[in-house]
């Protein structure tokens, strides 16, 4: 086995090779969300956005909201470039490593402990709404048992930045689907008792998913664990200590985190608005976790494969491998998250109506959900250009500049959300996130202006941008007529699956065949690329 030291990513930095690597995410993600897809409809379906769900819906968040905070928005950030730079000079990247998980252990193990004794805190913080409810403690019994997830998942998240920075994707990308795998049956067995003598109000359902998460974290731990060590990186639980190169990682992690911490608190004043609002906690749920497809598929896919890359690239001093690089992401990007978000917007209703009006999720559900979707639609493409954009600061080690940017984004949004409220209800706080991503967007784009040659927009990028839309714009039309057309088919029955069909893969359809012809893309890059993934 090659020595876990010297250790190096595998494959050319070219753009057929990092383009194949973000399908390669890309397909593990969207099998993932398929799956995700899958358990939000039996929820759904079960509990539609009554008392339990929304309680488990808070359960759900709070260790996903500290995740981001710990593991994905600010430690890993700070957390990749440093191990990506030691791969490219054979320095001792696992004893690095193996310091960073030590000391991520400790630390979340004593956060947890504290989070689960001050949770009805917790839980206020995300729905003060609820205060004198019974969801209120509802969802804080079940958010003591799903909060140790975040121990888990943030040693999987430090594990998957790891082989990321190996250029060893596949592994990384597949683990979150342990944790639908695991609600899946979690929510058969809970509805099994559930309509046994006492049940039927759907709390056996909210205990079994909320086990379940815990279940499921061991799961994806012990498989990237496994993946890690077969790569050649052993990770060991050890007595943690504070090295200078753990000091230097927090010094540069620490605005990040705070940029984190900004992030979620713009998730808190929406989650807040919603709670004034009876079903908006569960409206806003099911509306973000639909947008996250697109948004998970490419955003995170291109977040996942553009910061090792770009940390190598600029640690090597080669700018024009790293232009190359950024132009390509973006323009991949673009290509995926604009038609995306024209879908959402025009097509939301038979969406939402399709995939989870049935059981309990009535048709004012629908309505609602539907509204949240399509204002979250509009902001999609800016949510995913803001991973394109921060590698180029967090690859320099720059984490103050996306904080200050997160502090105004901050401003924006809790103005437009908490101003609206009155005015348009709970859809204001999907208003609020739209808004302050676009405005986060406009920050990073001007703040990379000032990063040399490989921020810079080259030809092919300013050429493709008005044919992507162009094309988008086609597909928009088509899918606007197609639904007037469709719309007797896609009432409640059998036949609304296939007229779904019809309007998603013929939109999808008529946007490539347009491309094509208006040269957005080239079909045979895209195919290249698909090709060259089923090896990664």
């Amino acid at each position: 086995m090659t020595t876990e030291t010297s250790r190096k990513p595998s494959g050319a930095s070219s753009p057929i090779r990092l383009a194949t690597n973000f399908v390669t995410v890309g397909v593990w993600t969207f099998l993932s969300r398929v799956l995700g897809f899958a358990r939000d409809i039996m929820m759904a379906a079960y509990l539609g956005t009554g008392p339990v769900a929304e309680a488990f819906a808070v359960a759900f968040t709070l260790p996903n909201m500290f995740r981001r905070f710990f593991a994905e928005g600010a430690f890993n950030l700070a957390f990749v470039p440093m191990f990506a730079k030691k791969l490219e000079a054979g320095e001792d990247a696992t004893g690095f490593a193996r310091d960073a998980y030590a000391g991520m252990a400790f630390i979340l193990t004593i956060f947890s402990v504290i989070g689960m004794l001050i949770m009805p805190v917790l839980v206020w913080l995300m729905a003060s709404g609820w205060v004198g409810d019974a969801r209120f403690s509802l969802a804080t019994a079940y958010a003591r048992v799903t909060f140790p997830y975040i121990l888990l998942i943030s040693l999987t998240a430090l594990l998957s930045g790891i082989l990321n920075a190996a250029g060893r994707f596949r592994a990384a990308a597949a683990a979150p689907a342990l944790l639908n795998l695991t609600f899946i049956p979690a929510i058969v067995i809970g509805a099994h008792f559930d309509a046994l003598p006492g049940g039927g109000d759907g709390v056996r359902i909210g205990w079994a998913m909320a086990w379940g998460l815990p279940v499921a974290g061991i799961l994806q731990l012990a498989t990237l664990w496994w993946a890690a060590r077969r790569a050649g990186f052993t990770m060991t639980i050890k007595r943690p200590r504070l090295t200078p190169e753990l000091r230097q990682l927090a010094i540069i992690a620490m605005p990040a985190v705070l940029a984190g911490g900004v992030v979620q608190i713009n998730l808190l004043v929406g989650r807040q608005v919603a709670s004034y609002f009876e079903g908006a906690y569960n409206w806003l749920s099911y509306a973000d976790r639909l947008y996250q497809l697109p948004l998970g598929v490419v955003g995170a896919a291109i977040g996942v494969v553009l910061l090792p890359e770009l940390s190598r690239r600029l640690a090597a001093g080669d700018d024009k491998a790293g232009k190359q690089a950024m132009n390509r992401a973006t323009e991949f990007a673009l290509m995926l998250s604009v038609p995306a978000a024209v879908a959402l917007v025009v097509i939301a209703v038979p969406l939402i109506s399709v995939m989870y009006e049935r059981g309990a999720f009535t048709s004012a559900d629908t309505a609602a959900t539907a509204l949240a979707l399509a204002v979250y639609g509009l902001g999609l493409p800016a949510f995913v250009m803001q991973k394109v954009l921060q590698p180029l600061f967090y690859a320099r080690a720059d984490t103050r500049s996306p904080f200050r940017f997160a502090l105004v984004s901050l401003v924006v949004n809790a103005v437009a959300a908490v101003a609206l409220a009155p005015f348009i209800g709970f859809i204001a706080a999907a208003v609020g996130t739209t808004v302050a991503g676009w405005g986060m967007v406009l920050q990073l784009w001007l703040g990379s202006r000032k990063m040399g040659a490989a921020a810079e927009v080259d030809a092919q990028l300013r050429t493709r941008f008005w044919r992507i839309c162009a094309a988008a714009a086609i597909m928009g039309v088509f899918l606007a007529i197609a639904y007037a057309l469709l719309n007797p088919m896609l009432e409640p029955g059998r036949m609304r699956y296939l007229a779904l069909m019809i309007l998603v893969f013929g939109g999808m359809g008529v946007y490539f065949v347009a491309g094509q012809l208006l040269r957005a893309f080239d079909i045979r890059e895209v195919r290249a690329m698909l090709r060259r993934s089923k090896g990664r």
